[in-house]
């Protein structure tokens, strides 16, 4: 006895949601039971198996498919998929009210990029959710629409200019989650995010570029926050407070992030990669506090002035519960004079004294200096529960951390240190 056909409908229909399209249309050969149910998936996913039937699938599939609202349209597309085919099938799941629209390119076609019809973006009054990756899209002088729209995805797209991207973004008025991740040669040298709406917000820029270009953003409803940079002639402009952020990743190479701290002081929980004190402790004024700030992550590439930026934050963040330190070493990282730059403050900060409780170390290699950040740490932190050390990280593994008498003499070192809560567990990988 066939059990599954037993099963209701509704039932079938979200088990075929899980299936690629063209294994979803298959079942129709099962029975006159199953017949009819391909047609009224909410969820159709199509993948462009390069074997120049796909097109042609595609058309024929969405043109008998009958459900009233496509919940989710996923286009994986290939060398057969050309401008004309998406847009007949982006034009067919606005009829159907499609909720979320994904549109990528293989990875493997890596100069491949499909064009958008204009119809996408001018008459999408359902939309709630947009994926778009290696996609251009045309300028249009109707009005650009997503009512309804609350996240959006862009990767790798190619824009008219400057001023389509703000046109794109300001007829966005829910949204909610931006993903933007740039191209170098899309058009556009101030990426400007003027959105009240938004609350999530992600930039990746992971293309190095001799053009000036970069972000302004004006979005004081943000709660989420994430920036990658590598571009060295890259800038961030940030044209209000975001009160609201409890959450920021920063790692900025070319210039100076004081301008992001300053907006976020509402973070609680924050991490720091590849920054250095000397990028920020110009801009950065005393005094800026961090007052709900109780997870704090610096990522270093060994830069000699990292632990003044350390001790920088902790002084700032009074409230800080959790600390995770991380140490890439560069192969031929001999030099004395990149070594960190240590001096014992003046005073404790408030955080180490009475709220810190927990200290993760990542690619500890036993030099002097960082030994006396421990040091000081165990010696002050009165609340401190438990410091992991972690000698070799995913990054890179030394000579000091696969000798086992290396490690064997740091743990000694360390073990013997001693500690201001009588409660403290110092555990090593």
């Amino acid at each position: 006895m066939d059990i599954i056909s037993e099963l209701p409908d509704a039932l079938l229909l979200k088990i075929l949601s899980f299936l690629p399209a063209r294994e979803v249309v298959a079942t129709m050969v099962l029975s006159k039971r199953w017949q009819p149910l391909w047609m009224m998936v909410p969820k159709l996913r199509y993948d462009d198996a390069s074997d120049g039937s796909f097109p042609r699938f595609v058309d024929r599939s969405l043109l008998l498919h009958e459900a009233p609202v496509i919940e989710t349209l996923h286009f994986k597309l290939g060398q057969n998929s050309g401008a004309v085919d998406i847009g007949v099938w982006t034009r067919t799941a606005l009829k159907r009210c499609v909720r979320k629209l994904i549109i990528k390119m293989d990875p493997s076609y890596t100069t491949a990029l499909v064009i958008l019809p204009r119809s996408l973006y001018t008459g999408c009054s359902m939309l709630v959710k947009l994926n778009v990756d290696k996609v251009v899209f045309l300028d249009v002088t109707s009005p650009i629409s997503f009512p309804s729209l609350k996240k959006l995805s862009l990767k790798y797209v190619i824009y008219p200019g400057n001023e389509f991207v703000q046109r794109l973004l300001s007829d966005c008025p829910v949204l909610e989650s931006l993903v933007v991740k740039p191209i170098q040669g899309d058009n556009v040298t101030s990426f400007t995010i003027k959105v009240p709406s938004l609350k999530s917000l992600v930039l990746r820029k992971y293309e190095a570029s001799d053009i000036a270009a970069g972000f302004v953003i004006d979005a004081p409803s943000l709660e989420s926050f994430e920036i990658y940079d590598i571009n060295e002639v890259s800038f961030c402009v940030i044209e209000s407070q975001m009160p609201n952020v409890v959450e920021a990743n920063i790692e900025v190479m070319s210039y100076d992030p004081a301008n992001i701290l300053r907006a976020i002081t509402s973070v609680k929980r924050l991490t720091l990669r590849g920054i250095t004190y000397s990028t920020c402790r110009y801009a950065l004024p005393v005094g800026t506090v961090f007052s709900s700030l109780v997870y704090l992550e610096i990522l270093t590439y060994n830069e000699a002035e990292w632990l003044t930026l350390l001790m920088r934050v902790l002084k700032d963040s009074p409230n800080l519960r959790a600390l995770k330190l991380v140490q890439l070493h560069y192969e031929d990282e001999d030099d004395d004079d990149d070594r960190p730059c240590w001096s014992v403050p003046s005073s404790v900060p408030e955080c180490v004294k009475w709220s810190l409780e927990t200290l993760e170390w990542t690619g500890y290699d036993g030099a002097e200096e960082l030994k006396e950040v421990i040091a000081f740490i165990l010696r002050n932190a009165n609340r401190l529960k438990r410091a992991t050390i972690h000698n070799s990280s995913e990054y890179h593994i030394s000579e000091k951390s696969t000798d086992p008498n290396k490690k064997l003499e740091m743990r000694k070192e360390l073990s013997s240190l001693p500690r201001c809560s009588p409660t403290c567990q110092l555990a090593f990988d």
